[in-house]
């Protein structure tokens, strides 16, 4: 029994082993590469592989992961720099670039350090593309800037398997000297629209009250003219309508002349103006002129009778013809 033993324990501690060993080999033989991501295997320190996402298996002790690389779209930031413009004006820029790794083997075999590569090419692109424009083009086409930045940094990274997406300016700050000068210069500028919009309000105010004034004078005139138009109907409907009302009373003194009631009151009618004026006369002089022969009021009467008749017999004689 004693010898027994010690035999079942090693027999044991040998499958454990065992499967300790199985166990070990199956992990480091059995590879899960995660989404958007790469992983590069060497066989004997030379490149043989690249393991995409999913499950994947390696021989061990022959194979390794060599590299690994993300396949995302990664944010690097672009440390600040000196550029001097066209105009020789220094600026300190800053920017932040995006870039996604498109070939794994490039991106490990192409370059140590890809992203410091790409980090370090930006900023002397940056600075090349700073020095061909003037310090106002810089401010005013940044988006221009951008792109040609990122043009010419994938004209450089293609050999390192990687791809510049965009590149963005987060600052650029020119010296206190050129932000005083530019502070002043934008005073000068709101100073002069300032004044310009005010003019522009006064000349259209004073266009306003001018138009104001030519339209009141115009509506004036009408009106006056509308007025005199009609104080002159008016005036003309009055004096139709007297020359109507002295038409008809005509009319009717012309018609009771013709009968005998009428020709005695017309006697008496004349006799009394007659007798009125001789007052008349008397009140403002002390002389009075009376024709010879005809001091009685009955002569009066009777001229202007024979005056009637006259009439009346001259009008006869016109009917007749």
């Amino acid at each position: 029994m004693e010898y027994v033993e010690p035999t079942l324990d090693i027999f044991f501690s040998f499958w454990v082993a065992l499967a300790i060993l199985t166990i070990i080999l199956i992990k480091s033989a059995v590879i899960f590469v995660p989404q958007n991501t790469a992983y590069i295997v060497e066989r004997f320190g030379k490149y043989n592989k690249t393991m995409e996402a999913g499950l994947n298996m390696l021989i061990p002790f022959f194979d390794r992961v060599a590299y690994r690389r993300t396949l995302k779209e990664q944010a690097t930031d672009v440390p600040s720099q000196s550029a001097i413009t066209k105009d020789n004006i220094s600026l300190v820029v800053d920017g932040v670039l995006y870039l996604k790794v498109l070939d794994p083997y490039k991106a490990s075999y192409g370059v140590d350090d890809y992203i410091y590569a790409v980090t370090q090419l930006a900023q002397t692109t940056m600075r090349s593309q700073i020095g061909q424009m003037d310090l106002d083009k810089t401010f005013e086409e940044r988006e221009s800037l951008n792109t040609n930045i990122v043009t010419s940094i994938n004209d450089a990274a293609g050999p390192w398997g990687v791809q510049v997406l965009r590149y963005e300016i987060k600052d650029i700050e020119p010296p206190r000297s050129v932000l005083d000068a530019m502070e002043r210069q934008m005073k000068a500028e709101r100073e002069k629209r300032a004044a310009i919009l005010e003019s522009e309000g006064q000349r259209q105010s004073a266009i306003n009250i001018a138009e104001g004034e030519k339209q009141a004078q115009v509506l004036n005139a009408e009106a006056e003219k509308a007025e005199q138009i009609l104080n002159a109907q008016g005036e003309a409907q009055a004096i139709l309508a007297v020359a109507e009302a002295k038409a008809k009373a005509l009319k009717i003194v012309g018609e009771v002349a013709n009968t005998v009631e009428g020709q005695r009151a017309i006697q008496l009618e004349l006799a009394g103006d007659a007798i009125d004026a001789k007052k008349a006369i008397a009140k403002e002089s002390s002389v009075i002129l009376l024709p010879d022969g005809q001091t009685q009021t009955a002569n009066i009467v009777a001229e202007a009778m024979t005056i009637i008749s006259a009439l009346n017999g001259n009008k006869s004689s016109a009917g007749d013809k």
